[in-house]
């Protein structure tokens, strides 16, 4: 068998595919748990995806606490830090998640460089990169762009996930380690989860097909399916050119109403309330005053963003799902679930 990976949050959603992917080229993983009375579900829904879980351990951590990260990390080779929170509803400070947020990352990269690992691959979020003001109606992203954690618009999730990553890259700075760090800014993640448990994003489409959105926000975000996204953070594991980088992983852009479209399409049945178009700007404004779903896309609301990825596929070799795919393979989950 191959090297132990530590992997934060294992029940998670991306987290669950990344252990997935581990474990079938031959790593052992090990998961960090809140409660280890969830290991055997974990395990369970691995063995069923297909893995093979005689390399599988568990070990209790929690990000707001110090205690049980040395022994988390003792003996791992590489860590893949995903643990962190995305919340639908938005708390009104927008500072509230912050604080967990950074320290939870540097207690991994404090305890991971303290015990020798070659490297530490952190999942931030594309929100780190696309949330600066007068973007206008089109903006194109790449590896150097930066969301300005002091604009007012920007939601609870989108300051914690700038600054959490920003205080990453300073940490290992400051330690002489950067080129142990590389940080992976997924888009907006669809794709069939792992087991029943799955991320705020496939259920914003469970939400649609409820009829909770009669039209959408005329927002428009790159998508990555989480199957790939995987593979991108086994990737930049051990790809030396990614050391020190950052690297977007996201497909093309689809606006929500556009997904709607294809869901409906696909599902005319199912699909009957569906949104059918998008709201204008200003009834979603006034909206986000009494709907703190509403209230996340507001930075947003307006531009196509489009990334930069070429470089992302050139150094590690990862291929990216077209959007509408991950739309439909989501789906196509969600009604096994029973949730459309």
């Amino acid at each position: 068998m191959k090297d132990t990976v530590l992997v934060t949050g294992i029940s998670g959603y991306i987290a669950g595919h990344v252990a997935l992917g581990l474990l079938k080229n031959g790593y052992k993983v090990r998961g960090t748990l809140r409660d280890l009375a969830k290991s055997e579900q974990v395990k369970a829904d691995l063995k069923a995806a297909g893995a093979r879980v005689t390399g599988l351990s568990f070990v209790q951590a929690d990000l707001d606490n110090e205690e049980g990260w040395a022994d988390a990390v003792k003996g791992c080779v590489y860590i893949q830090h995903l643990a962190s929170p995305f919340p639908m509803e938005q708390p009104p400070d927008r500072e509230a998640l912050v604080p967990a947020a950074r320290a939870g990352a540097q207690r991994v990269l404090a305890a991971g460089f303290a015990a020798g690992v070659k490297r530490i691959v952190m999942t931030s979020s594309l929100v780190s990169m696309i949330g600066k003001p007068g973007k206008g109606a089109h903006l194109k992203v790449g590896e150097d762009d930066w969301t300005d954690p002091e604009w007012r618009k920007l939601t609870a999730y989108a300051v914690s996930k700038t600054r959490a990553e920003l205080s990453a890259w300073e940490y290992a700075r400051v330690q002489g380690f950067e080129d142990r760090l590389t940080v992976v800014n997924p888009g907006f993640v669809l794709g069939p989860a792992i087991g029943k448990t799955y991320g705020t994003s496939l259920a914003l489409i469970e939400q649609m097909f409820a009829g909770e959105f009669p039209r959408t926000p005329k927002v428009g975000f790159p998508i990555v399916d989480v199957r790939d996204l995987a593979d991108l953070h086994i990737a930049a594991m051990t790809t030396k050119n990614a050391a020190g980088r950052r690297l977007i992983g996201a497909s093309n852009t689809l606006w929500l109403r556009e997904i709607a479209e294809i869901c409906r399409e696909a599902y005319p049945k199912k699909g009957r309330k569906l949104p059918k178009g998008d709201f204008p700007n200003f009834i979603v404004r006034i909206a986000a005053m009494f709907d703190d779903r509403v209230k996340g896309v507001i930075a947003d609301l307006g531009t196509f963003h489009e990334v930069d990825n070429a470089y992302v596929k050139k150094m590690t070799g990862v291929k990216f799902r077209p959007a509408k795919q991950s739309v439909l393979d989501s789906c196509e989950y969600l009604i096994e679930q029973g949730k459309i």
